[in-house]
């Protein structure tokens, strides 16, 4: 691999680490914060709806700023509101401080999203499958390394503060927007008198719903079986796999990334990749509630290997079927739409078990996420390009 080819995947790897380093810094440390701000378990629950919420209402304005600025230049400025957000949780003093610092966090890791598809077309043309698993692997140890280290090595080191903890995982944030400043490949000049870019998504088109619904399948799964996995196994005499199970799920996800890293341009075209996924998914589900004792661990696992797996060849479809200058606004309106349904499906998941009265039907939605997958798989136009 070319120097010149090296340079532009080494900076959207470790860019793609910013997008979750400050998001996943916090669930290590709640029980720290929850002590000292006094904060009830709504307090929490807010806390921890916030992200998604931002990554929704703030998909859009990034599309704007890529159509003014560039993408390049909205990835330096939601990697500085993202360091700059994380830092500032760390002195936080109360409860809306805490959140209006979590707000200003989110909507820089929001803004960076729509970014890294142009950003992939642009830099790396050529092996647009491949630099999305990259970016994307980087996405996915940035959510593992803040969960597997800051308990173990960050917290003991720092004295225990989980304040410096959540400033010292926004230095990494600020280390990619130095490096973006300093290697990020030259932009192209733009003709004079050329047509200013759209930046609205367009709501009418099916593309865009059809991804949409997609991502979200995938979102709901994650987000359900991390918010409901333990307390399902708590009401089913089963919490000792609590632990073991949300480990799989999280690392269950980094085999995902590398065999796709691997093989992304052969399976970003191939809708049986997408349809496997999805009928993994559902595999998985059942698995986590019919099968006894340790077996929910390995399902677990597969149920974030079958997540990361649609995340990825999902990410790399916008920069493959749209012209370049629609690529930021097809993504935009993805994240606002996917997003939303991530904020909103656990909340449905657990009025349906309260109205039941029964665990294992707070996963239905999860289950309508995955077959929602498996239905729009054959219909993915990934036989054509765009120019």
């Amino acid at each position: 691999m070319s120097i010149k080819l090296l340079r532009p995947l080494l900076l959207l790897w470790f860019a793609g680490m910013g997008l979750r380093f400050t998001v996943l810094a916090v669930p290590p440390v709640i029980p720290l914060i929850h002590r000292d701000l006094h904060l009830n378990e709504t307090g929490i629950a807010l806390l921890g709806s916030l992200p998604p919420l931002l990554f929704a209402v703030a998909a859009v304005p990034g599309s704007l700023l890529i159509a003014r600025w560039g993408a390049t230049r909205t990835l330096l400025i939601g990697l500085l509101l993202a360091a700059a957000g994380s830092a500032a949780r760390g002195f936080a003093f109360d409860a809306p401080s805490l959140y209006a610092a979590t707000i200003a966090m989110s909507a820089g890791v929001a803004v960076m999203q729509p970014s890294f598809p142009p950003l992939v077309r642009a830099w790396v043309p050529s092996r647009i499958g491949f630099a999305t698993a990259v970016y994307t692997n980087g996405l996915l140890l940035g959510e593992t390394l803040p969960v597997a280290f800051t308990l173990a090595f960050v917290l003991p080191a720092l004295g225990g503060s989980w304040r410096l903890s959540l400033v010292f995982w926004a230095l990494p944030v600020l280390a990619a927007a130095l490096c973006l400043v300093l290697w990020a490949p030259a932009r192209p000049i733009r003709a004079p008198g050329a047509p200013r870019r759209r930046w609205w998504p367009d709501w009418k088109s099916g593309l865009v719903w059809r991804f949409a619904i997609m991502f979200g399948g995938t979102n709901t799964l994650y987000f359900a079986t991390n918010t409901f996995l333990p307390d399902y196994l708590d009401a089913v005499g089963r919490g000792a796999w609590i632990g073991p199970a949300l480990t799989a799920l999280n690392f269950g996800q980094l085999p995902a990334s590398f065999i796709i890293l691997v093989f992304a341009e052969r399976l970003v075209r191939n809708r049986y990749a997408y349809l496997g996924a999805g009928l993994l998914m559902a595999a998985s589900i059942a698995g986590m509630l019919l099968m006894p004792g340790g077996w929910v661990v390995w399902w677990a696992g597969v149920a974030g290997f079958a997540c990361a797996a649609v995340l990825v060849l999902l990410l790399a479809l916008p920069a493959l079927l749209v012209p370049p200058d629609d690529v930021h606004r097809l993504t935009a309106g993805i994240f606002t739409l996917s997003y939303s349904t991530a904020v909103a499906m656990p909340v449905i998941a657990g009025a349906i078990w309260d109205a039941t009265g029964n665990p294992a039907f707070a996963f239905l939605p999860a289950v309508a996420g995955a077959l929602a997958i498996v239905a729009f798989a054959p219909t993915l136009p990934v036989g054509t390009r765009k120019a």
